[in-house]
C-alpha cells in the first residue's frame, strides 16, 4: 500500500488530487494534506511517506524552503501551474511534474512511474534545488532563437529548407526525417529530442516517440482508443500518427491556445 503526502495550499485542488488518487489507486493511503512550508517541515521531521505530491507556491512561501530545513529522500511529484520552460528541470529532479489543472491520465502515468521505481528499488532523483530555482526564473526562449531553416543534402546537392516549408518530422529506426509541405523527404542529423529544443513550441508539438507535427500539417483528427487522438497529416504519412496517452492532455491545450 502506497502512503502519500499532499502539500497544496489550494483546498479545492488538494481535494481534487486526493479524490483522483483514491480513484486510480484505491489502496493508497493519504497520510495528510498540508498547505505551508512550516507545517510541512514539522511533519517531515517526525514522519515519512512513500511519495510527496508537492506544489511549488505555498501559503507561506516557496516550497523549496522546505529543503533548507529537512533532507528529503522520498520520491517527489511536483504539482504546479508553472510554465512549460521549467518542465525539463523538474522532470530531471523528480519522479514527475504535473501541470495544473492535473489531468487524470497524466496522474495515472506518474503513479505508474513511481511504482516502477519502487519495484526496481531505485533511489529517488537527487534534488538540485538551485537548478530548479534557475529554471523558474529563466525567461521564455525568445522567438528569434528557434531554428529558422534546415540544411539537407540530396545526392550531390545541398539545400536549405525554411521552417515555413516543413510539415512534420518523424523518426524511423536510426533515422529522423524532415517532411516538407510538398511531400519531399529528407534525412536530417538531429534526434527528435534535439528538435524539441530547436523548434518553436507555438508551431510544433511532439505527439509521441516518432512524430513532431507542425500545426499546419494537421488535416483531420479523430478520437482513438484509450482517450487518445489519431491525427491525419498533410502530406499523408505511411505511419499512423497517434497522440500518446501522456501527451494527449497537453496536445489538447496546445490546440486550444
Amino acid at each position: 500500500m502506497l502512503k502519500a503526502l499532499i502539500i497544496e495550499d489550494e483546498p479545492l485542488a488538494a481535494k481534487r488530487l486526493s479524490r483522483m488518487l483514491q480513484e486510480l489507486e484505491p489502496e493508497m493511503e493519504i497520510l495528510d494534506i498540508l498547505d505551508s512550508v512550516k507545517s510541512t517541515v514539522n511533519w517531515l521531521k517526525l514522519k515519512k511517506s512513500d511519495v510527496i505530491f508537492l506544489d511549488i507556491h505555498l501559503a507561506d512561501g516557496n516550497s523549496f524552503a522546505i529543503f533548507e530545513e529537512v533532507d528529503i529522500e522520498t520520491p517527489i511529484i511536483f504539482t504546479t501551474a508553472y510554465d512549460e520552460y521549467a518542465i525539463k528541470a523538474f522532470k530531471l529532479n523528480s519522479i514527475d511534474y504535473l501541470l495544473k489543472p492535473i489531468e487524470r491520465e497524466e496522474l495515472g502515468f506518474s503513479i505508474k512511474k513511481l511504482k516502477n521505481q519502487i519495484g526496481k528499488k531505485e533511489l529517488a532523483p537527487q534534488l538540485d534545488v538551485a537548478a530548479l530555482i534557475e529554471a523558474m526564473q529563466a525567461p521564455p526562449k525568445p522567438v528569434d532563437s528557434f531554428q529558422k531553416r534546415f540544411l539537407v543534402t540530396s545526392g550531390d546537392k545541398i539545400k536549405s529548407i525554411p521552417i515555413e516549408e516543413v510539415a512534420y518530422f518523424f523518426g524511423q529506426q536510426k533515422y529522423v526525417f524532415l517532411i516538407t509541405q510538398d511531400n519531399r523527404r529528407h534525412i536530417i542529423n538531429y534526434t527528435l529530442g534535439q528538435l524539441e529544443d530547436l523548434l518553436d513550441p507555438e508551431n510544433f508539438f511532439r505527439i509521441n516517440r516518432q512524430f513532431i507535427v507542425g500545426f499546419s500539417s494537421i488535416s483531420t483528427m479523430f478520437s482513438y482508443s484509450k482517450s487518445r487522438i489519431k491525427v491525419e497529416l498533410m502530406p499523408q504519412s505511411d505511419i499512423e500518427a497517434i497522440v500518446s496517452i501522456d501527451k494527449t492532455p497537453k496536445f489538447k491545450n496546445w490546440l486550444n491556445r
